[in-house]
């Protein structure tokens, strides 16, 4: 199953890598582009539970790496406020 690495610019500067064991995260986001905070985890949440999907459909167990993913977006986002804008930087395969 492809899997791919996305770069993201918090609303402060900093930047943070996560990961995907599914390429859906190209399907939902466009590298360079900004996205407010509260759509940006929205957006993560709809990946990552198809990604889930994807890797239990395939291998019979859900992808705990999967989950692991948004729970640092969801603590790293929980920083900012509403309103704020992350950047989705780049993917990496």
């Amino acid at each position: 199953m492809p899997e791919v690495l996305f770069d993201v610019r918090w609303p402060d500067g900093s930047t943070q890598s996560f990961y995907s064991p599914s390429l859906i995260v190209e399907e939902y986001f466009d590298a360079g582009s900004a996205y407010p905070l509260e759509d940006f985890v929205e957006r993560s949440r709809e990946c990552m539970r198809i990604a889930d999907q994807r890797v239990r459909a395939k291998y019979g167990v859900g992808c705990a790496q999967s989950v692991m993913t948004m729970a640092g977006i969801e603590r790293a986002a929980a920083r900012f406020a509403t309103g704020d804008s992350v950047t989705l930087e780049a993917f990496r395969r």
